[in-house]
């Protein structure tokens, strides 16, 4: 019978996308991750880390500094768009479109140079 594959699959509960981890993952309620700051921001923001929860969805660096930002004042100056300020997730050198999930650690640092 032409439907025998497809009524197996049913009965042996298949999955659609619907229901696979990586979505569930995607569309959670929110994530935590902590955030960690170095030298000058640590210095203008007051803090040396925080635990900081995103909306769910596909939140990433770029969404996260976004966010500081609204604090405004010192938050809003030194995160601004145009600072020169580096990331890295999970001490790996990321960038405003890199994918954050629950429980990464996040460090914002400003660029440093040596001789």
């Amino acid at each position: 019978m032409a439907y025998e594959g497809w009524n197996q699959s049913i009965g042996e509960g298949c999955m659609n996308e619907t229901q696979t981890p990586a979505y569930v993952a995607e569309h959670a309620a929110e994530i935590t991750v902590t955030v960690l700051y170095f030298a000058r921001l640590r210095e203008a923001l007051g803090r040396s880390s925080e635990q900081v929860r995103l909306a769910g969805g596909r939140p990433t660096v770029g969404s996260l500094r976004a966010q500081l930002r609204g604090r405004g004042g010192a938050w809003e100056a030194e995160l601004a768009a145009d600072k020169p300020v580096r990331a890295a997730v999970n001490q790996d050198m990321a960038q405003n479109d890199t994918a954050l999930a629950d429980a990464d650690e996040v460090a914002f640092f400003p660029p440093v140079t040596g001789g």
